[in-house]
């Protein structure tokens, strides 16, 4: 989504004329949630998707009709009665999308600023109007037209953003004093989360490249100035010469529930100090590189230093998921798997040993 907030941006800051349409609610299963984006330019340039392929045509179709008159539009998509529309989710799912010219007015420019800043961010959008603003860090940009829509506004994408979730809301009452009632389209940008890697090793390489494309926010650590280069990691936001515990107690009020702390130095000199530091602390992912005999020796090595079984627990070692690869490349895959299915409470298991919706609802 963050490639599409940029890229609208970029066009918006060109003058190119475009239609947003973006998956405001969704039933059953579908390939994406609310918030999830297409652009369609006045010349018919595409970017983003709103269903994986399956309605794409008919949302660039509502796309022509809503440059050509500029009202807001509002489509749904699905399966009935188990015979799929001719523009239908063929996986069984129903997806509502709204439709709405971009503006010079929308403020795209503040939200990629954020974006590009790591600042959590929202856009507001009225639904029958499209009229949008930012709201962020205390501050808002653009408006709806009436400061009481304005702060309704602002109140309901504070407590979405707050929990890093978005959608539609109904803002306003219709009270004297207080905003007309309508729908709004809250889209949050929660900060990127973190891949911290202690280890500037060839796995560590590829690993930084798999985690930015994922939009991970990716930090590199290494004791040895020798390989703790920045050309050798072009995917990574920063790469550092330190050591990986010290790095780590003077950074660990960045450590929340979305970091990755990935330790692949394979050095207990600098795995188990920088491992009991993250295993103790708020990280959602814990994992380290090494053979099950490794394993078990530096299980032993951190029971020394204190941790107890809870905490091993959560270790993810010997780190990744069982692809079969080999090299830097797949075994960066297999970790960047391990990390996702962790924190999407995936499996890991082949979706042909399932029965559930592919896509969780």
């Amino acid at each position: 989504m963050r490639h599409v907030i940029q890229q609208a941006a970029a066009w918006q800051r060109s003058g190119i004329r475009f239609a947003m349409a973006t998956v405001t609610r969704t039933w059953g299963s579908a390939p994406h949630g609310p918030g999830a984006s297409m652009l369609v330019s006045a010349q018919g340039r595409v970017a983003g998707s709103v269903s994986g392929g399956c309605v794409e045509a008919a949302v660039c179709a509502m796309a022509e009709e809503v440059l050509t008159d500029a009202a807001p539009a509002v489509g749904r998509w699905g399966v009935d009665d188990g015979d799929a529309l001719e523009a239908g989710l063929t996986c069984g799912g129903t997806i509502e999308v709204l439709v709405r010219e971009i503006t010079p007015a929308v403020p795209l420019g503040r939200i990629a600023a954020d974006l590009d800043a790591g600042v959590p961010v929202a856009l507001v959008t009225s639904v029958a109007r499209g009229a949008a603003l930012a709201v962020g860090e205390g501050s808002v940009t653009g408006t709806l037209g009436d400061p009481r829509g304005d702060r309704a506004a602002v109140l309901a994408a504070e407590g979405l953003l707050g929990r890093g979730a978005g959608g539609l809301v109904r803002a306003g009452s219709g009270e004297p004093d207080c905003a007309p009632e309508e729908d709004l389209l809250v889209q949050s940008f929660a900060a990127r989360p973190r891949l911290l890697v202690f280890g500037a090793t060839e796995f560590a390489r590829p690993l930084a490249g798999i985690a930015a494309a994922l939009g991970h926010r990716v930090t590199v650590c290494d004791a040895r100035p020798a390989f703790a280069l920045p050309e050798r990691f072009p995917g990574a936001d920063e790469v550092v010469t330190d050591r990986p515990d010290r790095w780590f107690r003077h950074h660990q009020d960045r450590v929340d529930g979305t970091t990755a702390v990935c330790v692949l130095t394979h050095d207990a000199r600098f795995d188990v100090p920088v491992l009991a530091l993250a295993l103790g602390s708020r990280a959602g992912y814990v994992g380290a590189m090494g053979s099950r005999r490794t394993h078990e020796d530096r299980l032993v090595r951190l029971r020394e230093a204190g941790l107890a079984d809870a905490e091993l627990a959560r270790l993810h070692s010997p780190i990744g998921l069982d692809l079969g690869g080999r090299g830097p490349e797949e075994t960066a895959l297999s970790i960047m798997a391990e990390i996702v299915a962790v924190r999407r409470g995936g499996s890991g298991l082949p979706l042909t040993a399932g029965s559930g919706p592919v896509h969780g609802v």
